[in-house]
């Protein structure tokens, strides 16, 4: 599939939202694996770096043509359009009360909106609290957090796979 099939193809239903990651290698590698589960489209948000961008294009081969993409100065404006338009907000943070990946059960009669927070200081509490549900993925080693790519990649895998059972 080139670029322009992937434009006019069906979507998986979900919408990555970047909540100002500082990494450009980050961004690229959300949007190559956005366009490997073809995704709706990627919001970035505040600090996060926009195509075109060469650190981002090194990561993301190509695939900041084939997955659309809007930017946001703020993230809450970028949650509130996706409430608009009906989708779920899902953070994906370690707070206290939130669900564990695998644990947790999408209602995908709605459409999903996944936000990924900033490399070290995570998601915006003012994010989480307009978030439906905050997911976490359980942790078994010495550090208590995956990279952003990683959790991008984990979770896609994670509501594909629930949304195609």
């Amino acid at each position: 599939m080139n670029a322009s099939e992937y434009k006019s193809s069906e979507k998986t239903p979900f919408v990555v939202v970047l909540d100002n990651i500082r990494s450009q290698s980050n961004v690229g590698s959300v949007f190559r694996t956005g366009d490997g589960f073809r995704i709706e489209a990627i919001y970035l948000c505040g600090i996060t770096a926009q195509p075109p961008n060469r650190e981002i294009q090194k990561t993301a081969l190509g695939a900041t043509e084939s997955v659309s993409w809007k930017y946001f100065s703020e993230t809450k404006e970028a949650v509130q359009e996706l409430r608009e338009k009906g989708y779920q907000i899902l953070s994906v943070e370690q707070v206290e009360n939130s669900k564990k990946l695998g644990e947790f059960i999408p209602d995908f009669s709605k459409k999903t909106a996944l936000i990924f927070g900033n490399e070290v200081k995570g998601v915006q509490q003012e994010i989480v609290n307009l978030s439906d549900y905050t997911i976490e993925i359980p942790q078994f080693g010495t550090k208590h957090s995956f990279n952003i790519s990683v959790t991008v990649g984990i979770l896609l895998w994670e509501m594909y796979r629930l949304l195609k059972k």
